[in-house]
């Protein structure tokens, strides 16, 4: 069967947006489209693919899997899901797994549970406080915790009892706390919302209000977590613990699955029957995130992602200098952000275009950033070559009858 971009039009939900170019191989940090062309990827397919594409332990992993068992719902477990659940939490803060599908599925379980802990203590103490430009996702309960108005008009009502703040804002979270809060929900990086760590002196008065407070304190780290800042998990830059948190994305490599990690204390609150997911703890998708964990979790390619980090933002920021696009990148490990600089603001997908133009695959952080979410273990060679089309790409941009000054 012949498939174009085209095709796309003729029997697809018209929700996306999808480049032009239609890619159908993989290997490493490059990809190749349907006619030939050549890419070195720096999307990672939005912070998912963080050993690069058809990496030979997931292969194998999910080649092995597939010869023995697909599925068995959650009637009963197996072995994949409770090796995955082990391993997870002897590597984190966690007592407790719940696995699922996708980073949506995880923080819609992180949400449920956080209410059903608050009503547990108090049926008032159903406050959620999350931040604005956050982003948890794409169910109706996930975009109404998200602080990003353009998810949720048309979907109106939306759940209530969801408070709003600046993020790294700690005056304005130590007067929106109170006894009704049931848990405060935050990036340790906000991702959507423009590749913005959170700040030290946030995150622990986050943690020292919900404690007073009788509060969850949950992290999203679908996007920020599985070795792309450099630890294991973000929370680990900090020294500061959560009670629950979410994690997919990079954790299957490119396979399909979420998780929410949770303490003891908080994990008793989801009793028998009180929440599901029919694929959830899947035996493929738990025997390539056992995989994946079980490379990430390697000191070498940890201490690798901020070498990795380095070059990229250095690259980064003398392209912006030179052609005055970027302002300084910023961001966690191999989650990178350029802000555009005055000049160029709201024009981040222009430069998404070019790259691809040129052979190197980006992506946006909103209209203001350009945003990079590589391979944990992308060879230096490759970086170096991302560069110099990205720089090539940048050099088109601004050389354009319609670029800023021409």
């Amino acid at each position: 069967m012949n498939v174009t971009r085209a095709t796309f039009n003729e029997v697809m939900v018209p929700n996306y947006s999808p480049a032009e170019i239609v890619p159908v191989r993989g290997l490493g940090s490059r990809i190749w489209d349907s006619l030939g062309h050549e890419y070195i990827d720096l999307a990672g397919g939005i912070a998912v693919t963080a050993l690069g594409h058809c990496h030979p332990k997931l292969v194998a992993a999910i080649s092995e899997q597939a010869g023995k068992l697909w599925h068995v719902s959650n009637v009963m477990t197996n072995e994949p899901a409770l090796r995955l659940a082990k391993k997870l939490v002897a590597s984190t803060f966690a007592d407790r797994a719940f696995f699922c599908n996708s980073g949506a599925e995880a923080n819609e379980a992180a949400f449920k549970l956080a209410r059903r802990y608050g009503n547990t203590i108090n049926p008032a103490k159903h406050e959620i406080i999350s931040f604005y430009n956050a982003f948890h996702g794409r169910t109706l309960f996930t975009v109404s915790v998200g602080g990003q108005a353009k998810y949720t008009q048309g979907f109106e009502p939306i759940p209530a009892a969801i408070t709003h703040l600046p993020f790294n804002d700690l005056a304005a979270l130590k007067n929106a706390v109170s006894d009704r809060t049931c848990a405060v929900v935050l990036e340790p990086v906000q991702g959507e919302g423009g590749i913005l760590p959170a700040t030290q002196a946030f995150i622990e008065g986050a943690r020292k209000l919900c404690d007073e407070h009788k509060a969850l304190l949950i992290f999203d780290e679908v996007q920020c977590g599985m070795g792309r800042s450099g630890k294991l998990y973000a929370y680990m830059n900090y020294g500061v613990t959560p009670d629950v948190l979410t994690s997919a994305k990079g954790l299957g490599g490119g396979f399909p699955i979420g998780a929410m990690l949770a303490t003891q204390k908080a994990a008793d609150v989801l009793a028998f029957g009180t929440h599901g997911s029919t694929y959830g703890g899947n035996p493929l998708a738990c025997a390539v995130a056992e995989a994946v964990h079980d490379l990430v979790n390697d000191p070498a390619v940890l201490s690798g992602v901020e070498a990795r980090s380095t070059l990229i933002k250095n690259g980064l920021n003398a392209i912006g200098k030179r052609y005055g696009i970027f302002d300084p990148a910023r961001g966690l490990g191999l989650l990178i952000g350029a802000p555009m600089s005055a000049a160029w603001k709201g024009r981040s997908k222009d430069v998404v275009n070019a790259g691809l133009r040129h052979g190197v695959w980006t992506l946006v952080a909103g209209p203001d950033v350009l945003r990079l979410a590589p391979s944990l273990i992308i060879p230096e060679a490759d970086i170096a070559e991302a560069l110099k089309r990205l720089e090539a790409a940048v050099a088109e941009l601004v050389s354009l009858p319609e670029a800023v000054g021409a």
